[in-house]
């Protein structure tokens, strides 16, 4: 591994470590992306993680606060930049919509139900995304 490589993995772990200790599953790798999504039944709520200053001040604390009052089946995370085969691969599943991160979508029996692309996270007050996002998760936890 080279120095840059290694400079990110440290600059990043805090990164990840905010949604594994929520109780999200790292998916790295392709092979993890696909094992999940041909097992996956029930509701998942995908956090496309990123570096950026809207994924650490705003996506991933919305997405602590709204699983804390509704809970889906799975929670699963991909990092975007860090983690290229696992981010594509997931993104693969739901190509119907622009690749975006950070993003947060919501899965049905592995199906796309929802997407908060970037540009519903970036510049909105965290509240307003807790609320966006709990809403959705309600709406398809409920069916």
């Amino acid at each position: 591994m080279n120095a840059y490589d290694e400079y990110m993995k440290q600059v990043v772990k805090p990164m990840r470590e905010e949604l594994v200790e929520a109780g999200f599953t790292e998916l790295t790798t392709a092979d993890a992306v696909n094992e999940f999504m041909a097992e996956t039944k029930g509701t998942s709520l995908v956090v496309i993680n990123s570096v950026c200053g809207c994924a650490a001040g705003l996506a991933r604390p919305a997405a602590r606060e709204a699983i804390a009052a509704v809970k889906p089946d799975h929670l699963v995370t991909v990092f975007a930049g860090q983690d290229p085969e696992a981010t594509a691969a997931m993104r693969g599943y739901f190509e119907e919509v622009p690749p975006s991160s950070p993003s947060m979508a919501i899965l049905k029996d592995g199906e796309l139900a929802y997407f908060i692309p970037r540009e519903q996270i970036e510049g909105f007050p965290v509240e307003q995304i807790v609320s966006h996002l709990t809403g959705v998760l309600e709406q398809t936890c409920e069916n």
